[in-house]
């Protein structure tokens, strides 16, 4: 790899272990975030990170600060 490259991962989430506990679908929590059900999938299985208002959304959701959501 390029010393100059990014080594860019997407981060791991506990979101669907959360949302599970709260017996919510994806769908459910898709609808209370004003994204699409394939937008919160994505985030689950680590295809994409949310952006920063998104992940705002998310920690006041759930009561959690970003980086307890959210690890590299």
């Amino acid at each position: 790899m390029d010393r100059g490259a990014l080594d860019i991962r997407p981060m791991k989430n506990q979101l669907r272990t959360l949302r599970a506990a709260r017996e919510w679908s994806q769908r459910d929590l898709a609808a209370q975030l004003g994204v699409s059900r394939q937008t919160v999938n994505a985030i689950e299985t680590g295809k994409y990170d949310p952006s920063l208002p998104l992940a705002f959304k998310l920690s006041r959701l759930f009561g959690m600060r970003i980086e307890d959501l959210f690890e590299e």
